[in-house]
């Protein structure tokens, strides 16, 4: 595969809660043939897409985002469940939206930006499933998780609003079960692996994501997971943060891709030197 660079855009939590996603994720991009080159000055997205039809403002930061990966001449990845859920909505909103095209622009003229949808948004997922394949990955792995049972936990935000998002079926996703295989895994399938954690509710009803957290671990649980796997940092949060004794781990997906390809102990290493 001929050398690829994207832009990236790591968004506010892989710079601190969520540092593993990003850093195992930045090497195994490189052992697999690929860049992430992270835009500069980028600005937080918002974390959730705004629903108001005449809410703009909040939407500027992606579309910046969005300006620089086009103007680089390269799509732009992501990695964090919101981030893509948001910038790929928004990226959206600026190619069919007359409404929000319009008025985006306004705002941005001062920064010279005009913006039309013309960049690609890509879920480091899909840059593994689409650019990369199945096959070359399962080349590249230097430790396969042989024998252990992992299971999928995508969430909502990797799959809805399916329309607009297209990354894999909503009601019967693939994507990750496909990664688990190709780094060696047998991937569990279970009930609750694309149902909503409910973290976003925490602030007004703590026992809603508790009780969710424990319905979603507790069927991965039954069903024989060893550990979960996830690209979101509120989902790994609230699940790690409500999980009981003997329910599964939840890991990000790029931590076991680093280790199976032999590149984890190198960004552990680099981690504690720095």
């Amino acid at each position: 595969m001929e050398h690829i660079t994207y832009s990236y855009f790591p968004g506010c939590t892989l710079k601190n809660k969520a540092k593993d996603l990003d850093v195992y994720a930045r090497a195994s991009a490189e052992a697999l043939g690929f860049t992430l080159k992270e835009i500069p000055e980028w600005q937080c997205c918002g974390g959730t897409y705004p629903l108001a039809k005449d809410e703009i403002a909040s939407k500027l930061s992606s579309v910046r985002a969005l300006a620089a990966a086009r103007d680089a001449g390269e799509d732009l990845v992501t990695i964090c469940s919101a981030c893509y859920n948001v910038i790929k909505q928004v990226n959206a909103d600026m190619q069919n939206d007359q409404n929000v095209i319009t008025k985006v622009n306004n705002y941005l003229k001062n920064d010279d930006i005009q913006y039309n949808g013309e960049a690609k948004v890509l879920h480091y997922l899909e840059v593994l499933r689409d650019v990369v394949g199945w096959d070359n990955v399962k080349a590249a792995v230097k430790n396969p998780f042989k024998g252990k049972k992992i299971g999928a936990y995508y969430g909502c935000l990797l799959l809805r609003p399916g329309k607009v998002l297209q990354f894999d079926d909503v009601e019967n996703p693939q994507i990750l079960e496909d990664f688990i295989k190709a780094i060696g895994g047998t991937p569990v399938i279970y009930s609750e692996r694309n149902e909503c954690c409910g973290a976003y509710t925490m602030f007004e009803d703590k026992s809603i994501p508790h009780a969710r957290a424990q319905k979603i671990l507790g069927n991965a649980q039954d069903m024989g997971a060893d550990i979960l796997v996830t690209s979101c940092p509120l989902c790994r949060y609230n699940l790690m943060k409500n999980k009981a004794e003997g329910q599964p781990d939840v890991i990000y997906f790029t931590e076991l891709l680093a280790e199976a390809l032999g590149v984890k102990d190198a960004v552990q290493k680099e981690a504690v030197n720095a």
